[in-house]
């Protein structure tokens, strides 16, 4: 799980969509300061205008917070970055929290202005790269990403605990919005809430394994399913009452005073 490649799934094409992300800020130019995580996602989160939630679950999904993570593949740090991809960031240090987070973090806000604020599409772009992306249309039917990106939402759902870690990091963005030059997408440019970005991903696997039209005829057998058990169903009950209403009508009878007074 890295940033612009995943294991086993062509990380070369992502590898060459992270020269789009330019040569941005050098992280590592700022005087040392000592900050927690949850001090530095939140500098992130207001300089890239990403929301603080997204950049921890990715965080947690990537290596559990662990700024030494390094992958089989050579993803490293916190956000996993790739080295090619953390020199086009701008990371000199991909060990470093701060410069690793600030870099993953300005990845993800140009994935969300790429897809328009499609959280599970900016999401399998991060861990896929959008070559994959374009490619399938939509999510790649990438086993591993898939998961990552329901298990990202998850996060999102149930809410990610930071630990109580401190670092010496910089001291501020470089410029104070590190925009490049380009509008970043607000939050709310990205899904209007967490239930819509699942919604994009379920529906997304639901349009890989059925055409609309595969659909209509579903629903056409699963209406005529229905209409012959309630059919079945009412017939049942007529024989039933019917069965009934000799016993009935003979039991009137047996039991009426004039039968009585005969017997």
């Amino acid at each position: 799980m890295k940033v612009n490649a995943i294991q086993g799934t062509g990380g070369a094409g992502a590898q060459a969509g992270a020269a789009s992300v330019g040569q941005g800020e050098d992280f590592a130019s700022y005087m040392p300061a000592t900050a927690s995580l949850e001090e530095i996602f939140e500098e992130a989160s207001r300089t890239y205008h990403v929301p603080k939630d997204l950049i921890k679950a990715i965080a947690k999904a990537e290596s559990d917070f662990d700024p030494n993570a390094t992958s089989g593949a050579g993803a490293q740090g916190v956000m996993q970055l790739m080295p090619a991809t953390a020199r086009e960031l701008g990371v000199t240090d991909a060990y470093d929290p701060y410069q690793n987070i600030m870099g993953g973090t300005k990845y993800i806000s140009q994935m969300l202005e790429k897809y328009e604020g499609n959280v599970s599409l900016a999401l399998a772009a991060y861990n896929a790269g959008s070559g994959n992306v374009a490619k399938y249309g939509g999510i790649p039917p990438f086993k591993e990403t898939q998961n990552y990106v329901a298990k990202i939402l998850g996060f999102l759902d149930q809410g990610v605990e930071v630990p109580n870690a401190s670092y010496a990091v910089s001291g501020g963005a470089k410029g104070g919005d590190a925009t490049d030059g380009n509008a970043q997408p607000g939050a709310s440019m990205v899904a209007a809430s967490v239930q819509e970005a699942r919604d994009n991903y379920y529906q997304g696997i639901l349009d890989q394994l059925f055409s609309y039209e595969e659909y209509l005829h579903f629903i056409d057998i699963y209406t005529k399913i229905q209409e012959a058990q309630q059919e079945q169903q009412e017939k049942e009950e007529e024989q039933q009452k019917e069965d009934s209403e000799p016993y009935q009508a003979y039991r009137d009878i047996k039991y009426s005073p004039a039968v009585i007074n005969l017997l």
